[in-house]
């Protein structure tokens, strides 16, 4: 008979959890109200912000888009400081809820920012190009609000998915195949979250106005966080066990402690802990000077002839290879960052483009600028749908093999990317060969905007097969106890791809000027030269392939010398396995744990 009792987690009074009463999918599903919520809250004001940047804060073209890629990129840099306070202090469920009201309370202030005429600078002129831009003080009231918004998302985008898998239990076969659906239905949250935000609320942003938008991102997560919390003495908790980071801490400052030692020939001689629980790892030839963590020399022993535990000074060789598995990651990790660089146009110059486009659909409707992301969206499900049920099939027909590696997929997202940046650049071309006909200070040009629907498209198909290869890889590659933590690697480099967006927006606005006619990036992109940083990004993104070719072939040459590590890899179960697929079918929306 099935025991009741569930001995990984606890109840809210601190005891062994009971099944029958706890968990399951009512309290999954109160969880993923809260990822939909921040999808429906971050992406709403990130598809919408550079129009608002520029149209109502007069700011220039290059400081609006830095304002959204440096916001959008906070948010996912934070999730490894949202991980590291679960695992170590708070426990995802706290860490979650504070971080609900933490989003609220900003998109409260940004609603409140909105409504105030002094927080805004005047209206431009009739008949007049030259407008008042907004002052120190009124893009610090905006930038409060955006971080404190990431300041959330970080702690609530680390966090949500690995709570929602806290309510099943993998050793009960029943529940461990809900689980399995429980990534699926992450993955519908997101999309749910995301289709609202770039129809529902940018709707509400441009035809009511800005204020009541961003308060109805407030409310949904004052009601999100509110049913959330109303699950309490439901849900199943786990205690922190501490972060994984802090190993990884521990062995580089072991390494470090000892780096005049000479690493031993007998690599027998070096620590192993019989106490440790976690299944063995058997040392590797590879990263020697980390090795000297587990060197054991004469300030390693007790009085009485034992070693002293100090995790500080000395580390057991599993706990080495553990780290070792991380460092490996490492190039992969800093030659996918570039990729993300290119998802931040499709939020910043792309939506600044459909801007001074005729948008209109039938004889009223007309799409907002923000809405666009909708084809972007559609790229993520229509490359995803495509890869599942056409190219995995396919494979396994011909080939017996379960789709592209994870690896594989990554390429194909980057080759994706060049694409998208090179119809953005011709497509550029086309529309400022408008703009000599109809006068750059047309406010909407004699153009549809079926003609921008490509770029934002391949962008999305590419995030298909790039977001699923990177979060297959970070989780199936990394030890066992860390994949909370390569997720938060991968997360990363999302957030990186942004700050690079932010740094090459800056200098290509120092070397090139913002003098309309001269500049690549000007005040108004009808006297820019887009198509020139367009063309800049598809050319940078060719030379990040070979680049991470170049990673991904080091990375395959060395597990197949790492053998050990290998076989430790591949033994999990099929279960496992299966899981951890249904986790790489996840797109870029959340992303998560």
């Amino acid at each position: 008979m099935t025991s009741k009792k569930v001995t990984y987690a606890i109840d809210y009074k601190g005891q062994p959890a009971d099944k029958t009463r706890t968990g399951g999918w009512l309290s999954a599903a109160c969880i993923l109200v809260m990822e939909a919520c921040e999808r429906f809250t971050t992406m709403g004001i990130a598809a919408n912000l550079v129009t608002y940047s520029i149209g109502t804060l007069h700011l220039p073209s290059a400081t609006a888009a830095n304002i959204v890629s440096d916001f959008s990129g906070a948010g996912y840099l934070l999730c490894l400081v949202g991980g590291f306070i679960a695992d170590s202090f708070l426990g995802r469920y706290w860490t979650v809820a504070i971080s609900g009201v933490i989003i609220a309370v900003g998109a409260a202030i940004l609603s409140i920012s909105c409504a105030i005429p002094t927080l805004q600078p005047p209206p431009c002129p009739l008949n007049s190009s030259t407008c008042i831009p907004a002052n120190g003080f009124q893009v610090g009231i905006l930038n409060l609000a955006l971080y404190v918004i990431a300041i959330g998302q970080g702690g609530l985008k680390a966090n949500v998915s690995g709570f929602g898998t806290d309510q099943f239990d993998e050793n009960d076969k029943k529940e461990k195949t809900k689980m399995d659906y429980l990534f699926s239905r992450f993955y519908f949250c997101i999309s749910l979250g995301t289709i609202l935000s770039v129809t529902l609320g940018i709707g509400v942003q441009d035809y009511v106005s800005l204020s009541w938008g961003y308060g109805i991102c407030c409310i949904a997560f004052f009601f999100g966080t509110l049913l959330y919390m109303l699950r309490t003495r439901k849900y199943r908790y786990k205690n922190c066990v501490g972060s994984p980071i802090v190993q990884v801490l521990n062995v580089m400052v072991a390494a470090l402690r000892k780096r005049k030692l000479v690493c031993p020939t007998d690599v027998d001689t070096l620590y192993d802990d019989p106490t440790e629980t976690a299944p063995r790892i058997h040392h590797t030839d590879q990263i020697h000077w980390l090795d000297k963590a587990a060197i054991i020399d004469e300030t390693d022993y007790g009085t009485n002839g034992s070693v002293i535990r100090n995790r500080w000074k000395l580390c057991s060789v599993t706990k080495v290879e553990e780290v070792k598995m991380v460092v490996r990651l490492l190039p992969i990790w800093a030659s996918t960052i570039y990729f993300w660089c290119i998802h931040s146009q499709v939020l910043t110059f792309s939506v600044e483009q459909a801007s001074t486009m005729e948008r209109t659909i039938g004889n009223n409707f007309q799409i907002p600028a923000g809405s666009f992301n909708t084809f972007y969206i559609l790229g993520i499900l229509i490359g995803a749908a495509f890869y599942d049920r056409l190219i995995i099939p396919l494979m396994k027909r011909w080939k017996g093999k379960h789709g592209f590696t994870n690896l594989q997929r990554i390429a194909i997202g980057i080759v994706f990317s060049i694409v998208a940046m090179t119809i953005a650049a011709i497509v550029e071309t086309k529309r400022l060969a408008v703009v000599k006909v109809a006068g750059g200070n047309v406010a909407i040009l004699p153009v549809k905007f079926y003609m921008l629907i490509p770029q934002f498209f391949f962008v999305g198909v590419a995030e298909s097969f790039t977001y699923s290869g990177q979060l297959d890889f970070f989780i199936t590659r990394s030890p066992k106890g860390m994949k909370s933590m390569s997720t938060g690697l991968f997360l990363s480099t999302i957030g990186f791809g942004f700050f690079v967006s932010t740094f090459i927006v800056s200098i290509i606005t120092q070397v090139t000027g913002t003098q309309l006619g001269t500049g690549w990036l000007t005040s108004n992109i009808n006297y820019g030269k887009l198509y020139y940083f367009y063309a800049l990004l598809a050319v940078l993104s060719f030379i990040n392939l070979i680049f991470y070719i170049l990673c991904a072939l080091w990375y395959v040459r060395t597990m197949k010398n790492a053998t050990q590590i290998e076989s430790i890899i591949t033994s999990s179960d099929e279960e496992e396995k299966h899981d951890m697929q249904m986790k790489g079918t996840l797109t870029t929306f959340a992303e998560e744990d």
